[in-house]
């Protein structure tokens, strides 16, 4: 039985592992900003909340995000960048997991092996880019692989057996994703959850500091 903290549990993918994990037995603490206000983008917020969880955890899944933010729809390409869409996608996407990273030392346990994880996607990474578009988005999320790998390097120093990484779920059919699924193939929730879980219970020391996709196979930045 592990002890599982849950970040971003409303929306599909967190409620998902999250049912997963008390489903096995695990004791899980959730927060999410439909529930309980939690807003990733607020230093203020994010700091009262974390800093009243006792204890630390087995497992820190980091589920926050947004594709489309007050109305502003992924770019077709360059020419449709504005400065309010793309700092509001680095504001959730970016700023939101590195102000919850701020805590990962006092939330992982330094006497035994713990994973951190925060969900990315695979359009943020750059080598793969092949088709360009969906500027801003991209762009945050090769951001916030950025600051899960510094993360990695610097937690390293203290807690040794400690796995910090970043993950692509996948095509998951929930809300966020329905308006641009198309032709792409996508898995239900709890699906996409017993996949990265898999990944998760799987990982090791030496593997802190990557980008995995949903199989557990790299993923290049």
């Amino acid at each position: 039985m592990k002890r599982v903290l849950i970040i971003g549990a409303s929306g599909g993918v967190g409620s998902a592992v999250a049912d997963n994990c008390r489903a096995r037995g695990d004791t899980v603490t959730t927060l999410s900003r439909r529930d309980d206000g939690f807003d990733v983008t607020d230093d203020a917020i994010v700091d009262r909340h974390l800093s009243a969880l006792q204890g630390s955890y087995d497992l820190v899944l980091v589920a926050t995000g947004a594709l489309e933010i007050a109305g502003a729809a992924p770019e077709k390409s360059i020419k449709g960048v504005t400065a309010r869409a793309m700092m509001d996608q680095f504001a959730v996407n970016a700023v939101g997991p590195a102000l919850i990273l701020r805590h990962a030392a006092r939330l992982l346990p330094r006497d035994r092996q713990a994973c951190i994880a925060v969900l990315s996607a695979r359009v943020g990474s750059i080598g793969d880019n092949r088709i360009g578009g969906w500027v801003s988005y991209r762009s945050a999320k090769a951001a916030v692989n950025q600051i899960v790998h510094t993360t990695a390097i610097e937690l390293a120093r203290t807690h040794k057996q400690a796995v910090c990484v970043a993950l692509h779920p996948g095509t998951v059919a929930t809300r966020f994703t329905e308006k641009y699924l198309g032709r792409h193939p996508a898995v239900a929730p709890q699906e996409a959850a017993r996949n990265l879980l898999r990944v998760m219970d799987n990982l090791s020391p030496d593997q802190t500091g990557g980008f995995y996709d949903w199989a557990g196979k790299e993923v290049v930045w």
